[in-house]
This record gives structure tokens, C-alpha cells and sequence, in this order.
């Protein structure tokens, strides 16, 4: 499932590092410290890897 706007991407790439040890999870906030404890590890990385172009900034509603 790819990610529906730039910061959920964002939010999956930090989340990601987090739980493969490239970065403390207590240095995340909001979203990605959800993502980081609620998703595999596979999941994180089909959001991360979602291209940019073309998504919007946030997700409405």
C-alpha cells in the first residue's frame, strides 16, 4: 500500500530507521512513533518508498 501524502512518507521513512536501529526510537514523534510499534517493518518500507511527485502535502479528512 503506498503512502497517501509526503508526511505519511516521511513519517514511514523515520519509522523505519527507528526499527532497523538507525535511529532511537525516542526521537520520534507523533505518527512515526504509531507506525514504528503498529507495522511490520514490510509495510514501513512500501510507505517510505512511495515517490513524492505528485502527492499532496497532507491528507484531507
Amino acid at each position: 500500500m503506498p503512502a497517501r501524502s509526503k508526511k505519511q512518507q516521511m513519517a514511514a521513512g523515520a519509522a523505519l530507521a527507528a526499527k532497523r536501529g538507525e535511529r532511537s526510537k525516542q526521537s520520534l514523534k507523533g505518527a512515526s512513533r504509531q507506525m514504528v510499534e503498529s507495522m511490520s517493518e514490510r509495510q514501513l518500507r512500501e510507505f517510505a518508498r512511495t515517490k513524492r511527485k505528485g502527492l499532496p502535502r497532507k491528507r484531507r479528512g
